[in-house]
């Protein structure tokens, strides 16, 4: 099991910046897949950012929304999973979830550890 607690979200106007982070508790954190996803009401889950640990190096996934923007990152001696999220635009309103999986991807379904959420919320 896996423990994933967001934080960091808010309210913010446009052009802003906000920092979200995940703190993950429970199975070695370094061997899992971790994502960013966001999810506004009515629709699906959308991916936005992911890092793999592959060492010695890592592998870091966008969604093309964001890229430019927005930096994922991770500490593993802290087991946190950061999104810096810069020039923010009022598309980005959404509840934005941490998520950690072995094998995972871009698909929702293919993480199997979820946090709670965190709201942002960007103003025009």
């Amino acid at each position: 099991q896996v423990q994933l607690v967001e934080s960091g979200g808010g309210l913010v106007q446009t052009g802003g910046s906000l920092r979200l982070s995940c703190v993950a508790s429970g199975r070695t954190f370094s061997d899992y897949r971790m994502g960013w996803f966001r999810q506004v009401p009515g629709k699906e889950r959308e991916f936005v950012a992911a890092k793999t640990i592959t060492w010695p190096g890592s592998i870091t996934d966008y969604a093309d929304s964001v890229k430019g923007r927005f930096t994922i990152s991770r500490d593993n001696t802290k087991n946190t999973v950061s999104l810096q999220m810069n020039s923010l635009k009022p598309e980005d309103t959404a509840v934005y979830y941490c998520a950690a999986g072995r094998t995972a991807g871009r698909k929702a379904r293919e993480y199997d550890y979820w946090g709670q959420g965190t709201q942002v919320t960007v103003s025009s």
